[in-house]
């Protein structure tokens, strides 16, 4: 496995890849439009993994706003699930983080995606109570 920064070259195997992820939330802000905005706005942060001919097996959208990071769509293929793939993914994006000054990242996860919500419980994340998510 290759692991390497997101680019918009992966967009669309990552768009791909998102669709067929349960628990996954997609959105007009997920259009290729947005991630490369988003790409460009936070470059290097954002990570893939992708087989030595080019398959891409995961994927995890890292930013910051100069004070707290945020992960978005960290998701593995089915088949790769269990191999470490998502955790050094994530390890990858944190060490961006640090890197550029970020010491804290918070991400989201939808309320009934309980594959998504073990896997952040496994690797150490602690699951927030009394916050309220407010979008416009």
């Amino acid at each position: 496995m290759i692991y390497r920064a997101m680019t918009g070259d992966d967009y669309e195997a990552a768009y791909r890849l998102w669709e067929n992820t349960d628990g996954m939330g997609l959105s007009e802000a997920d259009s290729r439009e947005h991630i490369i905005r988003y790409l460009e706005r936070n470059p290097g942060i954002s990570q893939v993994c992708v087989k030595e001919d080019g398959t891409l097996m995961g994927t995890a959208m890292c930013g910051y706003d100069g004070r707290r990071g945020y992960m978005y769509h960290v998701a593995v293929d089915s088949g790769s699930r269990g191999s470490g793939t998502g955790r050094e993914l994530v390890r990858r994006c944190l060490a961006e983080l640090r890197e550029a000054g970020i010491t804290k990242c918070h991400l989201m996860v939808i309320e009934d995606n309980a594959l998504g919500r073990s896997f952040w419980t496994r690797i150490g994340w602690q699951e927030r109570d009394g916050l309220l998510l407010f979008s416009k």
